[in-house]
């Protein structure tokens, strides 16, 4: 059982959160070259479970040739729905409900002075997370608005045995502890799955541009809003 903490993020959740995001990024040449500095920058984290959980995939993923690491990353996010990083389709499935959902995100972006990026639905992990990282508290507001995805996400990359389930463990245990409503929830959701109807997405392009494919084919990283050049990647951020 991963502890849970407070309703406020953690002063050095900004840094968590950016590794994170970059961890849960397709592992192209870029990402990859990123490990380093990522590596350089765990000390800054206080919680030593989580700093031993990002250094496993940090270290898992430097050990694979290219190719396999990319692999993976597709076999684990891209050819199901159960993992998928897109984390409003976990609760609304392909309704209406999800439409709204996603412009609520959208909103949440704008109003902290962040413009969503075109290319990539807001309710994308990565983008989600590079979003806390800059903004902390509306961002610690988004993730525990989307946080029956986080869980759901976490279990199913549980049930894959895939190290991406420490990032998951990290992201979710500085959440506060769920009530027994929001529990009930998440294991409904489990077992039924999400709502079926086929329609409200319209405003968000066509089905292949509404995060139910895969969020990055093989060999093309997903834009990011939000950029993180390796020099951000310090220990200086997490003080």
């Amino acid at each position: 059982m991963i502890p849970r903490r407070g309703r406020r993020p953690a002063a050095d959740a900004p840094l968590v959160h950016r590794i994170s995001s970059v961890l849960l990024r397709y592992p192209d040449e870029t990402m990859l070259a990123c490990l380093d500095d990522i590596t350089a920058a765990l000390p800054a984290i206080a919680d030593p479970a989580d700093r031993t959980r990002l250094a496993t995939v940090c270290d898992h993923l430097r050990r694979l040739p290219p190719a396999e690491a990319a692999q993976q990353y597709v076999d684990t996010f891209d050819h199901t729905r159960r993992r998928s990083l897109h984390l409003t389709y976990y609760r609304h499935g392909d309704t209406r409900a999800r439409g709204m959902a996603l412009l609520t995100l959208k909103h949440a972006y704008r109003q902290a002075g962040h413009e969503p990026p075109e290319a990539e639905l807001p309710d994308f992990l990565p983008l989600i997370l590079e979003f806390a990282a800059l903004t902390p508290e509306p961002g610690h507001r988004t993730l525990l608005q989307c946080r029956a995805g986080l869980e759901l996400l976490r279990q199913a990359l549980h049930e894959h045995s895939t190290p991406y389930a420490d990032v998951l463990d990290t992201l979710c245990g500085r959440l506060p502890e769920p009530d027994r409503h929001e529990r009930d929830t998440w294991r409904r959701l489990a077992v039924e799955g999400p709502p079926g109807e086929h329609v409200g997405l319209e405003p968000f392009g066509p089905p292949e541009q509404t995060g139910l494919e895969p969020s990055a084919p093989p060999g093309h990283p997903t834009p990011s809003a939000y950029p993180m050049p390796r020099a951000s990647l310090s220990a200086r951020e997490g003080r």
